[in-house]
């Protein structure tokens, strides 16, 4: 770009910058850094939420029928401060749809997505800024309803966050599936839209948007999983979006899309049936196996970009890890039906699902290979970023052994809703992708806010949470095994898991070990923001394009248009007398490296 072009770039940017207000600037900003600060704000108060639900249901299970210490008597006057059985049900179910859909997905997509696709692809801002705004402010009526529905008749939704017909659809079911069901429906229906919006920009900024030299096979691992997660959702979530129309449909307007006929609850008047609870099941996992890939392919880009950068090597195998995930992303579409053995379905064609399903851990293992191929012979630099992808790594590699137990069918027969299945998706989720987003906040921190966190703070922070989440996580496969059940209020009720009582009391004291712990990273978060460390532009010695821009940078991203002239992963190359060739250095021997100048 010549100067005259980057100076009207610039003063175009400026101008606009002249014109905002300050709720233009930064509550209804268009810049995607902002709004991606506002993603990673929001889901980090959400994770407040959903921890405190989750120890919830760790105090029920280790202490039962007893009074919680410090909230029992004002959460739960009428039962003398313990957790009601029903009050359990809701715990369970509002936990997981809040780590799910408020924290997970938007803290990948929302978050990382915006603040990181425009810096790392060389483009000012992203396709569509309006719509990108507004798949933010989309997520609002979701939070509201949701937060609401803990206050309505009956209270939240208790019917798991599968939300499985009848217990959802008819009103009458149970106390959760009232009002609070209804809430339920519509801030997910608000969160699907959302992200929607988001899969749409995502998909053409990254086509239509990259700095001149910037092909596709030098996108950093990080851009490929935002796109391959962009593609699930673009095809994927309508899909789910429909199917929660329906069952809205089905409770508002008396539809019969999910409940049979003639189903009489409780004693209630009869709803209108003629519909199938089978469909839901269909269309809520043609979604929701699919979100499990959505809920990880961005975190294994990530990871893949700090490994590399804290090995010092170049990425083993970049083009079989961009086919691993496209691999991934596209058996994810085919396999929803192992979700289904237990509920009935022909053997041939239980065997096609088991079948793919399986098939599922040969890109898995591509990658892990790619991973250790990668740490081997580095110069590793046990920096928080790395250790947090570390962990995410031997995580990832255990929660991925849990789940070929469940593609088999004779083997998921057993396991089906019992604590197996709780701590394969743990494994994956909170050991796996959570290690990741924690990685990806110390990583990209200083990009963000221009100072660094604290180191020793950072690796309190990751030993600690490493050793509590396996004293939780993993003795949950144990439990499963021996047939511990899932959402049961108090399973000790059955003299057969009496004696696991002493185990769960164990996670759970793990569990608020693991919650208190969280209070160093929120710390060391807040400080770190306004008394952290200066930083430069690359603090990391990174060579993908976001370290070209300032910290932080300001609006329009960089100060000149960049030019990308070779992959993301160039460490240790002797073409170079640094360890490091960023992207955006121009060759230095551009015969030696048959370079044109990126073109």
């Amino acid at each position: 770009m010549s100067d005259a072009a980057v100076s009207t770039h610039g003063h175009d940017h400026a101008q606009q910058g002249s014109l905002g207000h300050f709720v233009r600037t930064y509550v209804f900003s268009l810049d995607h850094k902002v709004i991606g600060i506002q993603f990673l704000f929001s889901t980090l108060l959400w994770l407040i939420v959903g921890g405190l639900l989750a120890l919830g249901v760790r105090w029920q299970l280790a202490w039962p029928w007893s009074n919680m210490p410090g909230v029992g008597p004002t959460v739960f006057p009428a039962e003398g401060g313990q957790i009601s059985p029903e009050f359990y049900t809701m715990l369970v179910t509002m936990h997981a749809s809040v780590m799910i859909f408020f924290v997970i997905i938007p803290i990948l997509a929302g978050a990382f997505g915006n603040f990181l696709i425009p810096l790392m692809i060389g483009a000012d801002d992203m396709a569509f800024p309006t719509l990108n705004m507004l798949s933010y402010w989309f997520m609002w009526p979701a939070f509201i309803v949701m937060i609401c529905s803990f206050f309505t008749a009956g209270g939240a939704a208790a019917a798991g966050w599968t939300g499985y017909p009848p217990l959802s659809g008819h009103p009458a079911a149970a106390p959760g599936s009232a009002m609070g069901q209804t809430f339920w429906l519509i801030g997910l229906i608000f969160v699907g839209i959302s992200s929607m919006m988001g899969s749409v920009n995502y998909m053409t900024t990254i086509i239509q948007m990259r700095a001149p030299g910037m092909t596709m096979f030098r996108l950093p691992m990080t851009i490929w999983g935002m796109f391959i997660t962009a593609v699930l959702q673009a095809f994927a979530l309508p899909v789910l979006t429909a199917a929660l129309f329906m069952q809205l449909l089905d409770r508002v307007a008396m539809t019969g899309f999910f409940l049979p006929e003639g189903l009489i609850v409780n004693n209630a008047p009869p709803v209108s049936g003629g519909g199938q609870v089978l469909l839901w099941q269909h269309l809520f996992w043609f979604y929701s196996h699919p979100a499990v890939y959505i809920m990880i392919l961005p975190a294994m880009g990530m990871v893949s970009d700090i490994i590399s950068c804290f090995a010092r090597k170049p990425l083993f195998g970049y083009k079989p890890m961009v086919y691993s995930i496209s691999g991934i992303a596209g058996l994810g579409f085919i396999v929803w039906g192992h979700h289904m053995f237990m509920s009935g379905m022909n053997p041939a064609l239980g065997m096609t699902f088991m079948v793919s399903t399986m098939m599922i851990a040969l890109p898995s293992a591509i990658k892990t290979f790619n991973w250790l191929g990668t740490l081997w012979g580095g110069r590793i630099q046990f920096t928080t970023p790395m250790l947090f992808s570390l962990a995410f790594v031997s995580m990832f590699i255990i929660g991925g052994l849990s789940g070929i137990f469940m593609a088999a069918t004779p083997v998921d027969v057993h396991i089906h809703d019992t604590y197996f299945i709780v701590g394969h998706i743990h494994y994956v989720l909170f050991a796996g992708t959570a290690m990741a987003v924690f990685g990806a906040i110390y990583f990209w921190f200083p990009k963000m806010f221009g100072r660094t966190m604290n180191e020793t703070l950072g690796k309190v922070h990751f030993f600690l949470t490493f050793i509590f989440l396996n004293g939780t996580f993993y003795p949950m496969h144990i439990l499963g095994a021996g047939g511990f059940p899932r959402r049961y209020a108090d399973p000790y009720h059955f003299e057969l898991f009496a004696h696991m009582k002493g185990l769960n009391q164990f996670m759970s004291i793990c569990a608020i070990a693991m919650g208190l712990t969280q209070l160093i990273f929120f710390g060391n978060f807040i400080v770190s923001m306004f008394f952290g460390p200066k930083c430069g532009r690359n603090p990391w010695h990174a060579n993908s394009l976001e370290w070209f821009a300032p910290s932080p940078p300001g609006h329009g991203n960089f100060d000149a248009q960049p030019i990308v002239y070779r992959a993301p992963y160039e460490y240790g190359s002797p073409l170079t007398d640094k360890d490091y060739y960023p992207q955006w250095e121009p060759p230095k021997n551009p015969e030696a490296e048959g370079e044109s100048h990126g073109h």
